[in-house]
């Protein structure tokens, strides 16, 4: 989150209430002219500042309130524009939070019930209805915010006015499917019969580019008005599911693309994946992806693969060129001026980078004070923001231009929901290509990612998440190439779409010989360590094959591990030993021994990797490759 951080130091520098991304172009100082015409967003901030008359100037917050409640007449309807509202409603928290100004509304129908005003207290309940309406789900999420509306609807009833109550009755939440524009999808393409191969190199740039951007999308949509303020107000994505699963998201494919090109054994196969990458990087630039953009160069200028030298030996000039280029247009220079203007130039469908407009987010907010002389609130700063956010928000609302197989998004959202960690990523790096010390030092480079402002953030979904995504998956393989429907697939087809996994483990026994079983297939995924690791479980072992100098009885099956040399698997963590066809049926879970404990007096010789990344995919790391012992 360092990114942030650096965010919340900017300087208190207005930087004015520019919305449009096409104005924030020149946001910092530049040899850049401003605009010689205001944008879009700049006439319609103007339009409002207008609308709202002197209250633009500021006002203090009960003069807010009242203005709010007047905006309805005696029927209900507004009889004012209800941009006031808008604003109102959804910038508040940064100045009290919902409860305190739900509060603030009590107290004023207390007055008015005082003053003996009906017509007052039916414009207040008016209000609180639209609140109720228009952003139910802060009376879902807040409990502090439900209380106290428990407390209200208690007031209103003891006042017996049967009108009021029904105004403000909050049943209707649960009653009504509100949450539908939340959990709203968009479809999946489903009217093609056709068959897809689940392969990985059999994917064409143009589909791998449009699903991930199905994917994206779906993700970016479920972004709500809430999720912003509630990332203003605690200025971190924690707490915050919509948003966290959404950089967890770009984290995933920038991880799944560095993991893909490390799959492969030879500098000729991982070059052909680099450059595959960099053919979907193009689509996606072609789809004004930016954000999945981000992501996959962000993971092809990784240092993981940088470093390969024999790789990139292989991959021809016009492709470093094309990379280039990306790498210059997503660059941070001049605050992401290249990004910027290019965004800024894009119409219709477009995703933009979250990373970069959450930091303009927060400059803002730290920019401008909350308030001016006097006290009075500053409605000109609870605008800007306003825009800001509504511009995302109305991005959510353009259909993309593609169509998605639903087999293909099975796949990758397995695939991209494996997490691993820098230093596994790096060990398979260093195994691939081992450092050589007589070449000269690689020069430092930065690569242009924004997906490591919110590096920690992995996506954690239950179990039941979990099952749902590998069921969908394992009912898509059997679809697609269980052929006589007799319930197996062949072993030779299974290893190539494993191949699309950036993990591999060995099949549980077979009911037939050379064939897999559904059950066996399910086996499989559900026993990823990643998986298992994010639902904070400890069963995921890591088992090395081993040499015993002593006589040593397998703790799977009981049997004695026959055998000169590498008789068995011992697990580096807890010591366990077992036979290799055993080491997949271990239900034990992996009781991990403090760095002090007492280690097995035996020899022990690794040919495995020392991670979870058992190999990716790649027969060779499983079979006699060592990892270097540090990098």
């Amino acid at each position: 989150m360092g990114t942030l951080g650096k965010a919340r130091e900017a300087p208190r520098k207005p930087h004015g209430c520019r919305a449009a991304p096409k104005a924030r172009l020149e946001g910092k100082p530049s040899s850049s002219p401003l605009p010689s015409h205001p944008s879009l967003a700049q006439i319609t901030q103007f339009r409002m500042m207008v609308s709202l008359g002197h209250l633009a100037k500021g006002a203090s917050l009960d003069d807010l309130i009242d203005s709010c409640v007047q905006s309805f007449d005696a029927d209900g309807n507004l009889c004012r524009s209800n941009q006031l509202l808008q604003v109102m409603l959804t910038m508040h928290r940064i100045l009290i939070s919902s409860a305190e100004l739900l509060q603030k509304v009590i107290t004023l129908y207390k007055d008015a019930l005082a003053k003996n005003s009906p017509g007052l207290c039916l414009k207040i309940c008016y209000f609180v209805r639209y609140w109720i309406t228009e952003f139910w789900i802060m009376f879902k999420m807040d409990a502090s915010l439900a209380r106290t509306m428990e407390e209200f609807q208690e007031l209103v009833k003891a006042n017996g006015q049967e009108l009021h109550c029904r105004l403000i009755d909050t049943t209707q939440i649960n009653a009504r499917d509100w949450s539908r524009k939340l959990t709203q999808r968009i479809k999946s393409n489903t009217s093609k019969k056709r068959k897809v191969s689940l392969l990985f190199d059999h994917l064409e740039p143009e589909e791998l580019s449009e699903h991930l951007t199905y994917l994206e999308f779906k993700s970016f949509r479920r972004i709500s008005f809430s999720d912003y303020q509630n990332y203003l107000v605690n200025s971190c994505v924690k707490e915050n599911p919509t948003m966290e699963r959404s950089i967890a998201l770009c984290n995933g494919i920038s991880q799944w693309v560095q993991l893909m090109v490390l799959s492969r054994p030879t500098p000729q196969l991982r070059a052909e994946v680099f450059i595959k990458f960099i053919q979907v990087a193009q689509k996606l630039h072609q789809l004004q992806n930016f954000n999945t953009l981000m992501a996959v160069i962000g993971g092809l200028c990784h240092s993981s693969i940088s470093r390969l030298k024999e790789t990139s030996s292989h991959v021809p000039h016009e492709i470093n060129k094309v990379l280039g280029e990306m790498t210059e247009l997503l660059s941070s220079c001049r605050n992401y001026d290249n990004y910027r203007r290019a965004y800024g130039e894009c119409t219709h469908f477009k995703i933009p980078i979250l990373g970069v407009h959450l930091k303009d987010l927060i400059s803002l907010y730290e920019a401008m004070p909350d308030y001016l002389e006097e006290g009075k609130v500053n409605v000109h700063k609870l605008l800007a923001l306003y825009n800001h956010i509504n511009e995302l928000v109305q991005l959510q609302e353009v259909a993309p231009p593609l169509e998605a197989n639903k087999d293909l998004v099975h796949l990758l959202t397995l695939s991209l929901d494996l997490y691993y960690t820098e230093d596994e990523i790096y060990e398979l790096s260093y195994a691939r290509e081992p450092r050589n010390h007589k070449a000269p030092p690689l020069t430092p480079s930065k690569p242009p990612v924004v997906v490591d402002w919110a590096s920690g953030v992995s996506p954690k979904p239950d179990p039941k998440t979990i099952s749902k995504h590998v069921q969908r998956m394992v009912d898509s393989v059997f679809k697609n190439y269980d052929h006589d429907q007799d319930g197996y697939i062949s072993q030779e087809e299974f290893e190539k779409i494993a191949a699309s996994f950036p993990f591999s483990f060995c099949v549980m026994d077979k009911d037939r010989e050379g064939l897999i079983s559904r059950e066996e297939i399910t086996a499989y995924f559900m026993r990823a360590s990643s998986i298992y690791s994010k639902l904070g479980l400890g069963f995921p072992h890591s088992f090395q094959e081993t040499t015993y100098l002593k006589p040593t009885f397998c703790d799977n099956c009981a049997g004695f591990l026959w055998g000169v040399i590498k008789q068995g698997y011992r697990c580096k963590d807890c010591g366990m030993n077992c036979h290799k066809q055993c080491k997949d049926l271990v239900v034990f879970e992996c009781k991990k021994r403090a760095k002090n404990s007492t280690a097995p007096t035996e020899n022990s010789t690794s040919v495995g990797p020392a991670s979870s990344l058992c190999s990716l995919g790649a027969k060779d790391l499983l079979h006699g490759n060592k990892y270097p012992e540090s990098r």
